[in-house]
């Protein structure tokens, strides 16, 4: 069996050398044939470069859309097993041995707990608890760390192009169609730093934009700046925290 590990990626120089070599670490362990791939959405760093030297291979696209950007990697990945991870997050071992264990029990895909790095402002820490709490008992995947089996990704034609945000959403609930979706507890860890970057208000606004427009406000890049507003307020690595 093979996995295909696609990352989408925008400017992403910093962070993405201990992702990809969180990967490599993982996958090697796993002991299966894997491949890794890039997608490189319009960087203006030398986010290919980077990733090519630590032995990613590289699809150059231009969207600026973070679902259709993980469906053009899927395009050119060759393996049995799809997993898509944020080009800011890391990853264990002991997550990829659970994402093997499930698939070979008969799961069409999942995702994982989240662990932030750094030290988190304190609406963060006391709203995002109850938020992944909701995410997890609705059966919805964080889009820091998505698996699939190939079959179901194309039976459900994968992420949903018309969405610019909430794309993990819509995959999780086709995904339930297929099968067995099983979030695994073992967590990703991923960046705080969208969560440093913008304040309480801001994020407010942006879950009432949500809140009353539902998911036609995600099928548009307006007032979605906590993914697509280039503002990051650290890129390197820090503490993790769960």
């Amino acid at each position: 069996m093979m996995y295909s590990f696609i990352i989408p990626a925008h400017n992403e120089e910093p962070l993405l050398p201990r992702t990809l070599e969180s990967i490599h670490a993982a996958a090697k362990e796993l002991g299966e044939a894997y491949e890794i791939i890039v997608a490189d959405d319009a960087s203006t760093d030398s986010t290919a470069e980077v990733a090519k030297q630590i032995g990613a291979r590289v699809v150059h696209v231009d969207h600026r859309q973070i679902g259709k950007t993980r469906n053009s990697g899927a395009a050119e990945a060759r393996g049995d097993v799809l997993v898509f991870i944020d080009a800011d997050t890391t990853i264990s071992p002991a997550l990829l041995r659970g994402v093997k264990k499930n698939i070979h029990a008969g799961a069409v895909g999942g995702g994982a707990g989240v662990a932030f790095e750094g030290k988190m402002p304190l609406h963060a820490r006391v709203t995002v608890p109850v938020f992944m709490f909701f995410y997890r008992l609705s059966g919805l995947a964080a889009g820091c760390f998505i698996y699939s089996t190939r079959q179901a990704f194309d039976a459900v034609g994968g992420f949903d192009e018309e969405l610019f945000a909430a794309e993990e959403v819509a995959f999780s609930q086709a995904m339930h169609q297929q099968g067995k979706f099983v979030l695994l507890r073992e967590p990703a860890v991923t960046s705080g730093r969208k969560l440093r970057t913008y304040g309480f208000w801001e994020l407010i606004r942006m879950l009432l934009n949500f809140g009353l427009g539902g998911m036609n406000s995600m099928k548009s890049r307006d007032k979605l700046g906590l993914w697509y507003d280039p503002r990051r307020e650290d890129t390197g690595p820090q503490k993790q925290v769960r």
